[in-house]
């Protein structure tokens, strides 16, 4: 088993690989090397910005989560004190006709509060959505451009 090895060996070393071959394989793996360098390169970039537009998106939404609470607590002490102020008028009443008078002019205002505030969420909440998604939707149509490209 010995004399098979030292034989191929032997043989090994005596072939001659025509250098125009190794210099076609040492190119290819030249530009496979090079070309995996520009998709790694192109993907590092491709994540840190994707990770900046992660971060915006969430400082983002908590800055929107922080107006639409504070839209809420206003909308809720509007409503509490309209609601007390209504009770106070209620308590001075002195005739049926008067107290149905007072309630329905509450409630229509109540009604039209409610519409009034529920537009103003609307509006809140729509301008949060989109300003949230707005670094990663830029990200995704960068990187879907880059594709195209490449």
């Amino acid at each position: 088993m010995t004399k098979t090895a030292d034989k191929t060996a032997e043989v090994i070393e005596n072939v001659e690989v025509p250098t125009e071959v190794t210099d076609q394989f040492r190119a290819v793996a030249e530009k496979g090397v090079e070309q995996s360098k520009e998709a790694l390169s192109k993907f590092a970039t491709g994540a840190e910005a994707t990770q900046k537009a992660l971060k915006s998106s969430i400082e983002t939404a908590k800055a929107a989560s922080d107006e639409l609470s504070l839209k809420t607590i206003a909308a809720v002490r509007a409503n509490v004190e309209a609601s007390f102020s209504h009770l106070e008028a209620l308590v001075a009443v002195k005739s049926p006709s008067e107290f149905i008078e007072l309630q329905t002019a509450f409630l229509r205002q109540q009604v039209e509060k409610t519409i009034e505030q529920g537009k103003e969420f609307q509006a809140a909440a729509t301008k949060a959505a989109e300003d949230v998604s707005k670094p990663i939707k830029d990200v995704y149509e960068k990187a879907m451009k880059n594709l195209k490209v490449a």
